[in-house]
């Protein structure tokens, strides 16, 4: 059996699955879990219920398992519990987050299992340009930070905007370019590697304490020009 994907449909758990199978892991499961709790501490929330329309435009396998409650250290077991249906090596995003990484490693290593984890340890911006120049189509979804306002959502994370985010965060409240620090999080639309690209039908933005969140209630696979 190949490889499964951590997938939360953002720019890097799907950069990630891409370059897994570019490096002959053969990714065959995108695997998303899907949090009650909208501040999760170990897993990304918004507009889960993409990815099933990337893993149809990818050809990959798709499974959802549901994580119940408040976010806990019990996490960790719900992920590892939804890690045992399969086999094969564990691919993830993570850049920076040790919380992921180190909970990822024990499971991996419980399991027998290697973890496949391409972008940690990389620097962010240059992960972030990497993204773009392999023709991802990355939106902003949610910001969480004091210099990320709401008019960036649904925007393209481009060059350009690349840039912009890089002069927010010089200022006195810091901006992690990748979004690590959760002071935003993405979702890709469309890639190389996709067979035909999600189209987003109904989009609202929703507000609450000092986040914003772009929700997506509506989109369907499209022909690529």
């Amino acid at each position: 059996m190949g490889a499964t994907a951590l997938v939360s449909g953002g720019k890097d758990s799907i950069f990630a699955a891409s370059l897994a199978d570019q490096q002959g892991f053969d990714v065959d499961e995108l695997l998303v879990l899907e949090p009650d709790d909208n501040e999760s501490w170990m897993f990304h929330t918004p507009n889960l219920g993409l990815v099933r329309l990337q893993a149809e435009a990818w050809g990959k396998s798709f499974r959802s398992v549901r994580i119940p409650g408040p976010s806990s250290e019990a996490d960790t077991d719900r992920l590892d519990a939804a890690l045992k249906t399969s086999s094969g090596p564990i691919v993830a995003g993570a850049i920076a987050s040790s919380y992921q990484w180190s909970r990822l490693l024990q499971i991996a290593v419980r399991q027998h299992r290697p973890a496949y984890l391409p972008l940690w340890g990389k620097e962010a911006a240059t992960v972030v340009r990497a993204e773009i120049a392999a023709g991802l189509d990355i939106r902003i979804v949610h910001v969480a930070a004091e210099s990320l306002t709401a008019n960036l959502l649904g925007s393209r994370l481009d060059n350009a905007r690349l840039a912009d985010l890089e002069r927010r965060g010089a200022g006195r409240a810091p901006v992690n370019v990748a979004g690590e620090g959760g002071e935003y999080e993405s979702l890709v639309l469309d890639a190389p590697f996709f067979a035909r690209r999600i189209e987003v039908d109904r989009a609202e933005v929703v507000t609450y304490g000092a986040a914003a969140r772009w929700v997506v209630r509506s989109a369907h696979l499209a022909a690529k020009p």
